[in-house]
């Protein structure tokens, strides 16, 4: 009985989360959303008894993903009337697009449930080992089977990261305000203070 609460719970928030993401109209508060969106998810993820997918939602979507977002929203001078405009000349197109993914959804269960689709039964050298928890299963076969692949993907990920950092600093101008940290460890003691014996009741001449 607790469970089917909570699923009912956590399955409505994941909703409303996902819904106010896409209607807020500020990009920071759609980020926030989202991360309540992820949150929700992963004690989806809990209650089905894949705690590994859900310490993955909290560890990399939401500390990682989510907050590097939040970051470069928060960073970027982004001009809302001109975004709010430019969503408004692409809504036909993006209702166009979901109509079109909402057929190929609607096809694709309608031919799983018809029989024309047979999917792929496990053939045994992925089972879980005896006596262990999904997420030392999990770690056995990445770090076994897949090792490869696995470093793979880390290694695509820190390229693209790198890329994106390039590509923010890239042709960036020096702001008012803007701290120069060479020209402040360059600058001599004499040039930062200056050192004054004022006599008694005169007072210092700025």
């Amino acid at each position: 009985m607790i469970q089917t609460i909570a699923f009912y719970l956590f399955a409505a928030m994941v909703i409303a989360s996902g819904a106010f993401t896409i209607l807020a109209r500020n990009p920071v508060h759609s980020v926030l959303w989202l991360i309540l969106a992820f949150f929700n998810a992963a004690g989806l993820m809990v209650i089905a008894g894949a705690e590994f997918i859900a310490m993955l939602l909290i560890i990399v979507y939401v500390g990682a993903i989510a907050v590097l977002f939040l970051f470069v929203v928060m960073m970027l001078d982004i001009d809302f009337a001109e975004l709010r405009a430019g969503f408004m000349k692409n809504f036909p197109l993006g209702i166009l697009i979901a109509l079109v993914l909402l057929a190929e959804l609607v096809l694709g269960v309608g031919a799983y449930r018809a029989g024309a689709l047979h999917l792929g039964t496990p053939d045994g050298s992925a089972a879980p080992l005896l006596g262990r928890s999904n997420i030392e299963s999990i770690g056995a076969l990445l770090y076994g089977r897949y090792l490869f692949l696995f470093e793979s993907a880390g290694i695509i990920l820190l390229v693209a990261m790198i890329g994106a950092i390039v590509l923010t600093h890239r042709g960036a101008r020096a702001v008012r305000g803007q701290q120069n940290i060479s020209k402040q460890i360059a600058r001599k003691p004499s040039e930062a203070t200056v050192n004054t014996r004022p006599e008694v009741g005169q007072g210092v001449e700025l």
